[in-house]
């Protein structure tokens, strides 16, 4: 009896071996060390494309398009959330979900058109029509909202998005908050409707009409008082600025910081491939890592999406990314936007 025990042991752990090599293998991960982890520290992301349903697109505002998708297989999701977004035209864009997280099985995005961007709000605007599929990965938070009796919220035009959800949130937790919301004008500003409820806890601001948001009702808060901000550079800097010393901001970018220092030339050893590969100053190293191996995965390459990161194993690295917390920037970088502070890197590649 015992024997046959450990025969059938040792046969479900083949056989869960077997299944996670393949997933792996599918995945394009690396093989070693099993199980695959969710977001392996190579880079290589297991997660696979979801196909939701459309089902329905609307404009809050002037430029901004809303889409409701739907699909069984949405998995749960935070305040703050984002998720990849593949386009027709195969572009890779990432979007925060700004709808409820108890309406399972349903997303919510919205999309500013950007006429001088590089194509993908474009591309959504004229081609995101009600009945279409659109290929989804599950989400990710890097903009998770941290419990606290009290918030202070401020949003630039398409800002809002992830704060919507968050405002929510602090109202079932029975939090004390206000926002801040600005733009250029009310018709360019999406979701006043949904806000209008709140009452004299949201302040809009139309640039239009009362100029610039007074940031100075920062200087008031109280003693650990969280402020969320997300929207344009100039606002974030802004905010940082106008907080009191010792205020948790949290920021949520969707254009990459400006990077300081010259950009050089250097040179990349990828490890586990035994290829050396020269990375010239006018161009990015994932575009070099990528003429060796064309398959390595790369989604917004401004520095914020985080599925270019790889493992650094020897030399010092130039960050020039907004997204990597201090520990992860020990022994890792995003390639679209880092660069190396040394002659040589060594990737886990």
């Amino acid at each position: 009896m015992r024997r046959a025990l450990t025969v059938t042991a040792l046969a479900g752990a083949a056989w869960l071996t077997k299944r996670a090599i393949g997933r792996r293998i599918d995945s394009g991960s690396p093989l070693w060390p099993l199980p695959a982890l969710e977001t392996p520290v190579s880079g290589y992301s297991p997660r696979r494309w979801i196909p939701a349903l459309i089902v329905s697109r609307t404009e809050p505002a002037d430029g901004v398009l809303s889409l409701t998708l739907e699909s069984a297989e949405l998995p749960e999701w935070a305040p703050g959330a984002h998720l990849d977004v593949q386009l027709p035209s195969g572009l890779v864009r990432q979007y925060s979900l700004c709808g409820d997280p108890a309406d399972r099985g349903r997303y919510t995005i919205a999309v500013r058109l950007v006429e001088d961007g590089r194509g993908g709000s474009r591309e959504a605007h004229a081609q995101l029509v009600e009945g279409a599929e659109l290929p989804v990965r599950p989400p990710r938070n890097r903009f998770p909202l941290v419990p606290s009796p009290s918030y202070a919220f401020v949003a630039g035009g398409i800002g809002i998005t992830p704060v919507l959800p968050m405002l929510r949130a602090a109202t079932e937790a029975g939090a004390d908050w206000t926002l801040l919301y600005g733009g250029r004008s009310r018709t360019s500003m999406p979701f006043l409707a949904e806000l209008a409820p709140y009452g004299d806890r949201v302040t809009v601001v139309p640039e239009d009409e009362a100029g610039l948001p007074d940031l100075s009702v920062l200087g008031a808060l109280g003693p650990g008082t969280p402020v969320y901000c997300c929207g344009p550079a100039p606002l974030m800097a802004a905010v940082e600025a106008a907080a009191p010393a010792g205020t948790p901001v949290h920021l949520e970018r969707f254009a990459p910081a400006a990077a300081g220092g010259d950009a050089k030339p250097f040179t990349l050893e990828l490890h586990r491939s035994g290829r050396v590969v020269e990375v010239a100053a006018a161009e990015s190293a994932l575009t070099a890592v990528r003429r060796e191996l064309p398959n390595t995965p790369y989604s917004c390459e401004q520095g914020f999406c985080g599925t270019c990161q790889h493992r650094v194993l020897a030399g010092d690295i130039d960050h020039r990314d907004t997204l990597l917390t201090d520990g992860e920037r020990e022994d890792s970088m995003l390639l679209c936007v880092s660069r190396a502070a040394s002659d040589r890197l060594v990737l886990d590649l």
